[in-house]
């Protein structure tokens, strides 16, 4: 008999898609506002499959009305990273933002074993000790993108998706997709299971033996000359079972889009073959981003009614929606939801903390834009809130400690606040620094002190703050600047690429420059150099290059990808460098190059 997948009824629900990124860069970066519809939105049930079919009739074609085509949009997939603690060698561990809460990447260590994503590959290698590094199987996965993994003992998960074209100009749906590995022989992967959706992935955490995954899926399928008008409803895939989600099944927000989504959230026990997983479907207009404790996910939605997005409508305001959705093993349900003003700007804009939820946004308004950090119970009803922050700016960056915030806005120069929280209902500034230009990542050295990753003009800057003094704060140590004529990290967009180790003094990161060389009073040419600069980082010294590390050649003066250095790891005192053409092993302390296998 086959198995059918376990649902979890919830009160709420939670939101879809990947339209809010679109939405939220053109709100950012020049300033348009979108317009939303008087009162709050609640969750509600369609009562049959023809409710559906007449909502998103009815919706998309007024949405039409403002000139919005279904061919201005594009599907993009989103999110990955961590590792668990095995007994093995002394080794670093994915750079996440909550405790407890892994999320998935491109590399996995134990601390003997790498697990590296290569293309539509995965390659299990030997990585320790260096001299006996190794690639000893390789998973194939072929027209698949977007691969990350999660490794848990003897077990690999592998997520992922596949394109498939529809009918609408230009779009793609797809189907994501979740492989589990026994990998207790590491030599020969055996597949135990696989589940997979309509839809794209959107993100994912791992809390114990359990993977939360939410994936989106657009839910018509209507041709370029309209003739077609077809809903499609979820599809969840297992080894034994197809289940396709019923319209009475799937909770809506009575909003109207231009496009809308199916929004499917899965918990499944990567431990345990024979637990069913469990899910939930919702219809709404788009998804920004989410934030993940150990016992909530806090789902963020841009309220943009994007299909009005043109019109010129005034006396309006920037709005999240926000679900907060309990997690307990297999059970997923959905207990409040709420409201602010503004958007967030990634998954660092939030944070949990003794019993509040902390949010910070930034808000559009006809007077430019400001900032603003709101401070809400677990019934997401807002309890103290600090509003105005840096007129005319944006937030580029923030990092949640305990009972304080640090926020960086920029315009021109780099506003470092320092945000008490310790009264929830009365945050406030204790102060703030303002350097040249800005600080896009911050990083937790100590309790006193936070490391800046940013830019400078148009060079690569490393800031150390010294927030011992919270009313003054100051830079504890010079900061370090690529100073060439450009240089970049892929850390200001992916914080899992940021390597740090404070017992060891450790601070290590991909970097890209440009570098201008003159040979003569009339010419001059460019030179491309890619890889890792690895530091030695303390309050005395500040930072302090010890090293890099290329995988390019040494006439290999361009950009190619496949040498790009995406992850830096340490295994005992071996530093690992991993790009999608090989891994790197080199001693820590003299750079001397031990070993490296290619992929």
């Amino acid at each position: 008999m086959q198995r059918e997948i376990k649902r979890k009824t919830v009160k709420y629900g939670i939101a879809a898609a990947v339209l809010a990124v679109l939405l939220t860069t053109v709100i950012f970066e020049f300033g348009i506002q979108p317009y939303f519809p008087a009162g709050p939105l609640r969750l509600e049930t369609f009562s049959s499959h023809e409710e559906l079919e007449s909502f998103l009739r009815t919706n998309m074609e007024q949405a039409e009305n403002f000139g919005v085509q279904y061919s201005s949009f594009l599907l993009r997939g989103g999110e990955m990273a961590t590792l668990d603690a095995r007994t093995a060698p002394a080794h670093s561990t994915t750079n996440i933002q909550v405790a407890g809460v892994d999320e998935a990447d491109v590399v996995k260590t134990d601390g003997e074993y790498l697990y590296v994503v290569s293309g539509s590959s995965v390659h299990i290698l030997k990585g320790y000790p260096p001299q006996e590094a190794e690639e000893l199987s390789k998973i194939t996965l072929n027209e698949t993108y977007n691969i990350q993994i999660y490794q848990n003992g003897d077990r690999l998960a592998i997520l992922g998706g596949h394109f498939a074209p529809i009918r609408i100009a230009y779009m793609y749906a797809g189907e994501a997709s979740l492989r589990i590995y026994d990998i207790s022989d590491r030599t020969s992967p055996i597949l135990a299971r696989t589940l997979s959706l309509n839809g794209t992935l959107s993100g994912s955490r791992k809390i114990g033996d359990y993977i939360y995954a939410v994936v989106n899926q657009l839910v018509i399928e209507p041709d370029h000359n309209k003739t077609i008008f077809e809903v499609a409803l979820p599809r969840i895939y297992t080894d034994n079972a197809t289940r396709e989600i019923q319209a009475t099944e799937i909770r809506y927000v009575n909003v109207t889009d231009a496009l809308y989504y199916f929004t499917t959230v899965i918990a499944i026990n990567i431990m345990d073959d024979a637990q069913e997983p469990t899910c939930e479907t919702i219809l709404t207009g788009s998804t920004a981003c989410i934030y993940v404790s150990q016992d909530n996910i806090y789902l963020t939605v841009p309220n943009t009614n994007a299909w009005i997005l043109f019109a010129e409508v005034r006396g309006i305001h920037d709005e999240t929606l926000i679900y907060r959705i309990r997690l307990d093993e297999d059970d997923v349900v959905c207990e409040a939801e709420g409201a602010v003003s503004g958007y967030v700007l990634n998954q660092f804009s939030m944070d949990e903390h003794n019993g509040f939820f902390r949010i910070a946004t930034t808000e559009w308004t006809d007077d430019g834009s400001n900032n603003n950090l709101y401070v809400l119970n677990m019934s997401l009803n807002i309890v103290g809130e600090l509003l105005g922050l840096a007129p005319g700016e944006r937030i580029y960056s923030a990092r949640f400690m305990d009972d304080r915030c640090y926020l960086v806005t920029f315009f021109q120069v780099d506003p470092f606040f320092v945000i008490d929280l310790a009264e929830p209902t009365e945050p406030e500034v204790l102060g703030y620094l303002k350097i040249p230009g800005f600080s896009g990542y911050l990083h937790p050295y100590d309790e006193d002190h936070i490391i800046g990753v940013g830019k400078q003009n148009s060079n690569l800057k490393l800031s150390l703050f010294d927030v011992a003094n919270v009313s003054k704060p100051t830079e504890a140590a010079p900061p370090f600047i690529a100073s060439e004529w450009w240089s970049d990290s892929t850390v200001l967009t992916d914080h899992k690429a940021f390597l740090f180790a404070r017992s060891r003094q450790l601070l290590a990161l991909p970097v890209s420059i440009n570098y201008v060389e003159i040979k003569d009073s009339e010419t001059h040419t460019n030179r491309y150099w890619q890889g890792a600069y690895v530091f030695n980082i303390s309050l005395e010294e500040g930072f302090v290059l010890r090293g890099n590390i290329t995988h390019q050649d040494n006439n290999m003066n361009y950009f190619e990808y496949g040498y790009q250095v995406q992850r830096i790891l340490y295994i005992e005192d071996v530093l690992y460098t991993v790009s999608e053409a090989k891994v790197k092993m080199n001693d820590m302390e003299t750079f001397q190059l031990l070993n490296e296998v290619k992929l």
